[in-house]
């Protein structure tokens, strides 16, 4: 069977159809089940993926958009800790423990996440990991 060449006018359709198709398959929403990836619960989950994975500069980033959105959101505020204090921004931790604390004073995870690094903190201030060796961990009031 002899191939017919493609005409000019359907060579322009499959390509229009392709480039669709690309679009399409290459856009943020196709790849997460069509949610709207500017979202809390996406990036906060995106961001727990990451940190699952040891990337823990991509989890914060997804952390700081997710309480970009939701502001004060205790889930978010813990998590940001979390990946400060794998960062080694102890701080940073201290803060966003504290206000995720503030934010929700009765969840155990976060208090006990919040006690464990407490210990830590004060330990390594008085290590001399802070040059002006001030005990900035209260009881999160």
């Amino acid at each position: 069977m002899k191939r017919r060449p493609v005409g000019r006018l359907t060579a322009a359709v499959l390509s229009l159809v392709a480039l669709t198709a690309l679009t399409v398959l290459a856009s943020p929403a196709f790849g997460r089940g069509g949610k709207n990836p500017d979202t809390k619960n996406a990036q906060l989950t995106f961001g727990i993926q990451m940190a699952k994975r040891g990337l823990w500069n991509e989890a914060l980033f997804r952390f700081q958009q997710a309480e970009r959105l939701e502001p004060g959101n205790a889930r978010v505020l813990n998590n940001m800790a979390v990946a400060y204090e794998a960062l080694g921004q102890f701080d940073l931790a201290l803060d966003a423990y504290q206000r995720a604390i503030k934010a929700a004073p009765s969840n155990a995870e976060i208090k006990r996440n919040y006690s464990r690094f407490v210990e830590f903190y004060r330990s390594f201030k008085a290590a001399g990991g802070d040059e002006a060796g001030e005990d900035e961990a209260g009881d999160g009031s």
